[in-house]
């Protein structure tokens, strides 16, 4: 079942590429396997995935360590809150950290990536509907710059894009509307001489939404593992 979905989710990114006029390797796909197995995320892996997102930072290490003869293969992204107490879980486990919306959280994640690890990929986290109970850096390009500048100044931390998370939208094209408000901060930043690569944006219901927008990076997890 699992790769009869990754099938069919890739089929909805290719789709959703060409409505947008876009090469459909220009959307990554990132499996949400939260609450699901090592089993699952096996599955998913035979069927040829590859990029995993975990929400939960402990459950994450413990399919990390379960499916530890698959790391060099498999990259773990941590797409839920980081709170001070968890950053070495992800500066040691993941290969990549979606969440980031306070410098404290950056420098500690800097200070506690092991040496022999590349730097960890890190992507700035966005309230771009000022959300009430949403975490995230309000959408303001000169806050948003400030902290993206003082994160490409630490050591080993690789800037690379921008993520958000926003209400669900009542239709596509109130989905995208926003998604674009995401687009149009991330082209403002990159005028500003960040070199950003990823627009994580984008989950099972908006998808299509979020690639019209120009969205790099889809984070799916019920349409390919089922419900929660």
């Amino acid at each position: 079942m699992i790769a009869r979905n990754l099938q069919d989710v890739h089929a909805r990114i290719s789709a959703a590429c060409r409505q947008a006029g876009r090469p459909a390797e220009a959307v990554a796909l990132l499996a949400v396997s939260k609450t699901f197995g090592a089993d699952a995320v096996r599955a998913a892996f035979e069927a040829g995935q590859r990029a995993f997102g975990e929400n939960y930072i402990q459950e994450g290490v413990q399919k990390i360590a379960e499916l530890a003869e698959l790391r060099a293969e498999l990259c773990w992204h941590c797409i839920g809150p980081i709170q001070s107490n968890k950053t070495r879980l992800v500066a040691e486990q993941f290969d990549w950290a979606h969440t980031v919306d306070r410098l404290k959280i950056a420098e500690r994640l800097s200070a506690q990536r092991p040496p022999n690890l590349a730097p960890l990929n890190v992507c700035i986290q966005v309230n771009i509907d000022g959300g009430a109970a949403k975490s995230g850096v309000p959408p303001s390009e000169a806050l948003a710059l400030a902290l993206a500048r003082a994160v490409t100044a630490l050591p080993r931390l690789r800037l690379r894009g921008l993520m958000t998370i926003p209400e669900p939208a009542t239709d596509f094209e109130a989905a995208r509307a926003v998604h674009a408000r995401a687009r149009a901060l991330f082209d403002q930043l990159n005028a500003a001489g960040l070199g950003l690569d990823t627009l994580s944006m984008g989950m099972s219901a908006d998808l299509e939404a979020a690639i019209a927008a120009g969205s790099t990076l889809v984070r799916v997890g019920s349409a390919i593992f089922g419900a929660r």
